[in-house]
């Protein structure tokens, strides 16, 4: 067998985590099995022990789902992964594992809203504080550290602003404290970005998003560092019970094989995009970490391996902009979500973050005319057409 460590990206894509079948299955099978025989007791009570390595029931382990597990990982640069029912469920994960009462939580103030949601409903309950931070301002998160600071919780690009965090250096805070770091990596993919190189001690996905990438899982995923750390992230897994199934795994998979592929595709229209809304004078600016008029765009070059496939406009009218826009484009999908092969938009302000007063949403830079928009991998001719003549009618 090859060495995985060897191998360029693109072919990891195809080949990680691939399990040999007794068939000789090119494709790890779908092991739609809720528990697995032992062949005697002695056998069983082996495997309970933790004395020989096999499967003994799927919510604990489960050989399409740790197939799909070992791929990640190992595009990630870790150790091993923990495969989930839901991005929502990895964020859980993580901070049901990494937390206890009276931890406190530096947390990125431009995030996915329900992070934020379940850091001040749910965790708070448990006596765990958290101060949400421009963490793309270094002097702001140094000075949001406690003495009680256990965790760096950072996304980047940020949702859906996209403000870039300078990851080595959050990490070099956080080290000085003895605090950890995980990054939701979900924006860029391990194609553009790999935290855990910069030293970030977890990752996590949606492997809604790029992973997957056709549209039609529901996914999420940690990726730890160590064996210690696995065997903490694994029984916090079991006893939550928050996982992934085998076919969803399957399906994360056979994403994974064409990855760089959609991923580079989709980040050279999104480029392309950029550059032409750049200079439409109905936009006010974009937002793209491929822009030297990006406010992090030194940052991006150094820890990222592209710019991505997401951008952040804002539109010169205002809210009512963004309605004409969302109502009148067409190829572009008016939907959340992102990273599948198919353009996808939005308006938060009106969507999202509707619920938000105004000043709620510009305390987070959400603004009347920001559009996040998700680029596929259609003829970019063609997006930039469907844009230019919805812009026509603002």
């Amino acid at each position: 067998m090859f060495n995985e460590l060897d191998l360029q990206f693109e072919t990891k894509c195809i080949h990680a985590g691939t399990k040999e079948d007794v068939y000789g299955a090119v494709i790890t099978p779908i092991y739609q099995t809720s528990t697995f025989r032992f062949k005697d007791v002695e056998n069983g009570a082996k495997l309970f022990r933790g004395e020989l390595d096999g499967y003994i029931y799927t919510r604990m382990r489960n050989p399409t789902v740790e197939s799909m597990e070992d791929a990640v990982a190992s595009l990630e640069g870790g150790y091993k992964a923990i495969g989930c029912a839901s991005g929502m469920a990895a964020v859980h994960l993580v901070m049901a594992t990494a937390l206890k009462s009276g931890d406190h939580v530096i947390c990125s103030d431009s995030v996915y809203g329900p992070t934020v949601t379940i850091l001040n409903e749910l965790f708070k309950k448990f006596n765990v504080d958290t101060s949400f931070v421009n963490t793309s301002d270094l002097g702001a998160v140094k000075a949001a550290i406690k003495p009680n600071t256990s965790l760096f919780y950072l996304e980047t690009p940020g949702n859906p602003t996209l403000a870039i965090t300078d990851i080595a250096e959050c990490v070099k805070m956080a080290k000085e404290n003895n605090a950890k770091v995980v990054v939701d990596n979900t924006f860029m993919s391990p194609v553009f970005q790999r935290p855990l190189e910069l030293g970030a001690d977890y990752v996590l996905h949606s492997m809604t998003k790029y992973l997957n990438g056709h549209a039609d899982v529901i996914a999420g995923v940690v990726i730890v560092n160590s064996e210690e750390e696995y065997k903490k992230f694994r029984k916090m897994s079991n006893l939550i019970g928050g996982i992934i199934d085998p076919f969803n795994s399957f399906l994360v998979q056979r994403g994974i094989k064409t990855l760089a592929l959609r991923v580079e595709r989709a980040s050279q229209n999104a480029n392309e995009i950029a550059n032409f809304l750049s200079n439409h004078p109905k936009i006010a600016w974009v937002r793209y970490p491929g822009l030297p008029s990006h406010p992090q765009y030194d940052i991006a070059k150094k820890q990222m391996y592209g710019s991505g496939t997401m951008l952040a406009v804002e539109l010169k009218g205002g809210f009512d902009a963004g309605v004409i826009l969302m109502n009148n484009i067409k190829i572009f999908q008016l939907a959340v979500s992102l990273g599948g092969v198919e353009s996808l938009i939005q308006h938060p302000a009106s969507m999202t973050h509707s619920s938000l007063s105004k000043e709620q949403r510009e305390s987070f830079n959400i603004t009347d005319g920001l559009v996040r928009i998700a680029v596929g991998i259609e003829n970019v001719e063609d997006l930039k057409k469907s844009l230019a003549n919805a812009l026509e009618l603002i």
